[in-house]
């Protein structure tokens, strides 16, 4: 067992100030067998009442509304979260039936969503990898880790060439990205598999083998795996899920997942600031050190758009 200490930071700084904003957060770690939260606080400018509740993938989801005028908006997340380790699946039971197993969920409801897959520039060339591999053979598990590994060395971890309107195209076009993007390309090709596959928000907890996304939320795959359960793949790093990933939530893409949304009425030029540190060693640095301007927060508060988060996940590895 490992306990991580996690301060995160998101600020909008505002050209000038907006009014009536509608804010929605998902910065409440899961709570499961595998990571249990000791300690959390979550402060905003203003102190809004924040209301939470479950959504359809059981994630806790906090909202908060801010009439008054604002010319920011800080939030931080304060964690103390305990992490253990995963026993992985001693992969036994032959390969056909495993696959077997995974066609009888096709039209269950409850992993229909986790299915779904749409072409793209990259399928033709996926179902001929695809059509390499000797299922009867190969176990969900071991083409998995294949997968992963594929991604791990095919696609460059290059910060800044990937936006906000990058589709999944562009991402194969370019064979480069951040982390969110190779989820994204893992998830579609895990889904042609005909495996149930979930899209994960959360920390990553950098160590001697995994050392690609900290600084910034990460992103990865959970794989359903017969026999077994749900089991998680960091294409990033070419590593299982384990007790150095902190999960925030999951869900079927980013949409699902992104850590902060919202509206707010004004027309402004915002800045963006992201900053997210892990230790293992409890932590006093003073969240205003993170403020990029010169005021400190008191009149303060807003969201954006789905999207925009999505930029906030590229700006936070820049």
């Amino acid at each position: 067992m490992t306990t991580f200490y996690i301060k995160h930071l998101t600020q909008y700084n505002y050209s000038s100030t907006v009014i009536d904003a509608a804010n929605q957060i998902k910065l409440y770690p899961i709570n499961d067998n595998f990571q249990k939260v000791i300690y959390q606080r979550i402060n905003i400018n203003t102190h809004p009442l924040i209301d939470t509740y479950l959504d359809f993938y059981n994630n806790v989801v906090g909202t908060f509304m801010i009439i008054e005028p604002h010319s920011f908006l800080a939030i931080e997340s304060d964690i103390e979260v305990v992490t253990y380790p995963k026993i992985f699946p001693e992969d036994l039971i032959e390969a056909s039936l495993q696959w077997d197993d995974l066609k009888l969920l096709q039209d269950n409801t409850f992993y229909i969503d986790f299915l779904k897959h749409k072409p793209f520039g990259g399928t033709q060339d996926v179902l001929e990898w695809i059509k390499s591999k000797d299922l009867n053979t190969l176990t969900p598990f071991k083409i998995l880790l294949e997968l992963c590994e594929y991604i791990y060395k095919n696609f460059n971890y290059t910060k800044g060439v990937t936006t906000i309107d990058s589709s999944i195209d562009d991402i194969w076009s370019l064979k480069s990205g951040v982390c969110q993007d190779f989820t994204n390309i893992m998830l579609q090709m895990v889904r042609m598999l005909g495996i149930p596959a979930r899209y994960v928000s959360g920390y990553i907890c950098p160590n001697d083998t995994i050392t690609r996304g900290e600084g910034a939320t990460h992103a990865w795959i959970e794989a359903y795996i017969p026999f077994y359960g749900w089991l998680g793949f960091d294409p990033t790093n070419n590593a299982i899920a384990n007790e150095n990933h902190v999960r925030l939530a999951v869900g079927r893409n980013y949409n699902d997942c992104s850590p902060v949304k919202g509206v707010f009425k004004g027309k402004v030029e915002e800045e963006l600031i992201v900053k997210v540190k892990v230790s293992t060693t409890r932590d006093t640095i003073d969240p205003l050190q993170f403020i990029s301007n010169n005021e400190k927060p008191e009149d303060v508060n807003s969201y954006r758009k789905n999207l925009e988060i999505i930029q906030q996940h590229q700006q936070q590895q820049q």
